[in-house]
């Protein structure tokens, strides 16, 4: 039997520096990117842009956000769950500042990600050989 699926979004984002944008969501302990779960009807895009506009009031256009693929992991937060993630690249140049769901943001080059070690959720870990 499949374990069942979390299907989500999430932005592959970072700064000019090449610094990563991680978040940890309230009442977990994991980094990862951004985004989260579409709505219904919700295409990957519009899913992401009213994602990050909730989460750190980013404001960003459906066309700045750049396809990099489909991943499969083990969900960070629902144990015994697969996590299925459409991910689009994003350059950050505008602020960005925790909001709803999100406990902490932290901008981390890919090795100061990769030193997180089992704090970093399986897909971040898995976007650091996409860099």
């Amino acid at each position: 039997m499949s374990a069942p699926v979390v299907r989500v979004v999430a932005a592959l984002a970072a700064d000019a520096d090449g610094r990563l944008l991680l978040v940890r969501k309230r009442g977990t302990e994991r980094f990862m990117q951004p985004g989260g779960k579409p709505e219904a009807g919700e295409t990957p895009r519009a899913a992401l842009v009213r994602e990050l506009e909730e989460e750190l009031g980013l404001v960003v256009a459906e066309g700045a956000l750049e396809p990099v693929g489909a991943y499969v992991t083990d969900a960070a937060n629902e144990p015994g769950h697969r996590l299925e993630a459409d991910v689009f690249r994003l350059r950050v140049t505008a602020p960005v500042a925790a909001a709803s769901e999100i406990a902490e943001l932290r901008w981390a080059t890919p090795a100061e990600a990769d030193a997180l070690g089992d704090r970093l959720a399986p897909l971040a870990r898995l976007l650091l050989a996409v860099l």
